[in-house]
This record gives C-alpha cells, structure tokens and sequence, in this order.
C-alpha cells in the first residue's frame, strides 16, 4: 500500500542527504509506490544504451534517477528547507480547502 506524500509534481525541494546533499531543483515526478521523487539536475548517473530504432547511435547517455523521498525537503517561498503542515482554508462562499503551509514562516506553498 503506497503512502500520500506531501511532496508533489513541481515542488522547489532541497536534497538533505546523500550524494547531491545541498543541491536543489525541481520536482518532476513522484512516485509513491516506491516512495521516491524525481528531481531535476540530482542523481545524475551515465547509462550504457544499445543502438534502436528510436537512437540509432546508442552510447553513453546521462539520465537523471529518482531518490528516496526522505532525502528531500520543501523549500519555503524565501528559499530554506522547511517541514510542510496543513490548514483548512475557508474561501467567501463557504467553500472549505485544505493547504499545505511552511513551517518556518507559515507561508501558503
């Protein structure tokens, strides 16, 4: 059974641990099955490809790998990592959302 995460598609996150630790970059996929995120420009590595129809060269290409969603944390909107709470907001016409906010400066993400 997958767990939600709160770290989603598009997210400025921060890597805490690992490798890449400091780097920052976009999120862009998430996968909760296995419990990690894809981040832009992290976790690089060179992967050996065969000649196929579709690269007819092959070689050595660099593709970005997913990580585990622990070694990353949310940037707030002035740019530190931060835990990531929930709030009921309440829009005029009575319509109640739930949003993620920042916990270092309580900032809606």
């Amino acid at each position: 059974m997958a767990t939600k995460l709160k770290i989603k598609k598009g997210d400025n996150v921060s890597v805490i641990a690992g490798a890449d630790k400091g780097k920052t970059g976009r999120v862009l996929e998430v996968y909760p099955k296995k419990m990690r995120v894809l981040v832009e420009e992290v976790n690089i590595r060179t992967v050996h490809l065969k000649p196929s129809q579709s690269d007819q060269q092959g070689g050595r290409k660099t593709k970005s790998l997913p990580i585990h969603y622990s070694n990353v944390m949310l940037m707030d909107s002035a740019g530190k990592a931060t835990r990531i709470g929930t709030k009921i907001k309440e829009e005029k016409n009575g319509v109640k959302t739930k949003v993620r906010i920042a916990k270092t400066n309580g900032s809606e993400i």
